[in-house]
């Protein structure tokens, strides 16, 4: 029954902007210093002040717009967004409503069978963030202002997303591209990258759009897929049942999985909108625009097509790779330094990741530099260590901060490549299990294995795996054709 039914998904992703200081004022923006510490006058609202605004304000807005492939606007305005909230010491925000700073964008999102989505944006607008309220000391609220001010970018989607997987996909896309831009930290659980989505749901084939809800307070991508599934089924059950939807903002409950009322919709009339007296249109000239054009990176699409064909690794190894712009620069690094490069991706993607992942940490903060990473997969390609090998030393050099040759020479780790040796050790351990031997003649070929791993055991991992595959099955081919 609920297979007649489709939903329709806008979200509006409010990005914080990594800037020293406030929109409007010389306040700091640092996060997690004392309450109400980051406030002075004008983000207070306070009488007579006049706010002036940070230029990197509009510069991170602008790459952001170029990002997305969005037309930046040569003039854009400033509005008053008026309502009353304890934390909104001014009773108003400072926003852009009728001309936003960029309009008419897109973004491509790949979903889990690989299939390219195209969703649109409709527009990117500068505003000022409000203060916290926090409702969690018993029966007091205690309200912090330090965020009033803040400078948010927020972006908003058409209606052009049809899932909630989808919708937490978009917002991935978005975090990423925030990462790369450098503008943003995105992260979700400090507030710094927050989204609201509207949802309606509709009879497929239906032109005409559903009533919308609002839901807010969804503070990782995995309460996004939650919040907007909890909401149609919500939705689809109320027509199945001959209900009406009514528009309204609900918030979303984490602990009880469920999205609970917060007050009716607003529409924009509520706001009472009205152009910001104290602030200059914002004028975007050619200039402005091809010097900011010069300080794009490289995005994440161009990033995992580079991998791709600068490095001749697989899609999949390309896509972990260039997540993070970080992982992406180490891999970038360790390259110069080694022409193996599907070795380094194993690695990176493996061992290096697998760490960080236990450690929580980013690679940012990872002790082993790249090209020292690099020196020790050398020594895996040119047969000096074993695969095994490499795992101990790499080890080590997490904890000691020393490098692979130097670990390999002070505890002598080299493989063993001597034919002579080996030799040696092949007899030796043939005398220890002549049972074997004879089982092998006799056609138990799969007791290779066995010897194998009693001759990793003496020679304590060292011995060269190539060569003594070779030598092993020389020799026992030797004893089985007397």
């Amino acid at each position: 029954m609920k297979d007649k039914y489709e939903a329709v998904i806008g979200l509006e992703v409010h990005a914080q902007l990594s800037t020293k200081t406030k929109a409007f004022c010389a306040c700091s923006t640092k996060f997690g210093n004392e309450p109400n510490s980051n406030v002075c006058p004008v983000c207070l609202g306070h009488p007579g002040v006049l706010p002036v605004l940070n230029k990197k304000v509009v510069e991170f807005s602008v790459l952001m717009g170029m990002a997305t492939n969005c037309k930046i606007n040569k003039h854009s305005v400033f509005a008053r967004k008026n309502y009353f909230y304890p934390d909104l010491p001014k009773s108003y925000q400072i926003s852009q409503f009728e001309e936003p700073i960029c309009s008419d964008g897109f973004i491509i999102i790949k979903n889990d069978s690989n299939e390219k989505k195209n969703v649109r944006i409709e527009r990117i607008h500068i505003e000022e963030d409000a203060g916290k309220s926090i409702h969690d000391f018993g029966s007091d609220t205690l309200i912090d202002l330090n965020r009033c001010g803040v400078p948010l970018i927020e972006i908003v989607s058409k209606p052009d997303i049809g899932c909630a997987k989808d919708a937490s996909l978009y917002m991935q896309k978005i975090q990423q591209i925030l990462r790369y831009l450098e503008i943003c930290d995105g992260n979700m659980e400090e507030g710094s990258l927050r989204c609201d989505a509207n949802v309606s749901v509709r009879k497929k084939g239906d032109k005409n759009l559903g009533t919308k809800t609002e839901i807010k307070n969804m503070n990782s991508f995995k309460n996004v897929e939650r919040a907007i599934n909890f909401e149609i089924e919500r939705q689809i059950d109320l027509l199945e049942e001959g209900q009406e939807i009514f528009q309204q903002t609900l918030l979303w409950n984490a602990d009880l999985n469920k999205a609970e009322s917060m007050r009716s919709k607003e529409e924009s009339d509520d706001y009472r909108y009205f152009p910001e007296p104290d602030l200059f249109p914002v004028v975007i000239d050619k200039e402005f625009e091809e010097i900011l054009k010069k300080q794009l990176p490289e995005l994440p699409e161009e990033k995992f097509e580079r991998f791709i064909s600068q490095y001749q690794i697989p899609e999949y190894d390309a896509q972990i790779l260039t997540n993070e712009k970080a992982l992406a620069d180490y891999f970038d690094k360790a390259a110069k330094f080694i022409d193996d490069y599907k070795l380094l991706s194993n690695w990176v993607m493996g061992d290096v990741l697998g760490y960080l992942n236990n450690e929580k940490i980013s690679i940012l903060y990872f002790s082993v530099p790249p090209e020292i990473l690099a020196e020790l997969l050398n020594f895996i390609k040119d047969g000096t260590i074993s695969g095994k090998i490499a795992k101990e030393v790499f080890s080590e050099m997490i904890s000691n901060k020393k490098s692979a040759k130097e670990i390999i020479s002070k505890k002598n780790l080299s493989q063993i490549s001597d034919t002579n040796l080996l030799e040696e050790v092949i007899d030796t351990v043939f005398k220890e299990y002549p049972k074997q031997v004879q089982e092998y003649i006799d056609g138990k070929e799969k007791l290779i294995s066995f010897f194998v791993g009693k001759i990793m055991q003496t020679t304590k991992g060292k011995a060269n795996p190539s060569l003594l595959n070779k030598l092993l099955k020389n020799k026992l081919d030797l004893l089985k054709n007397k």
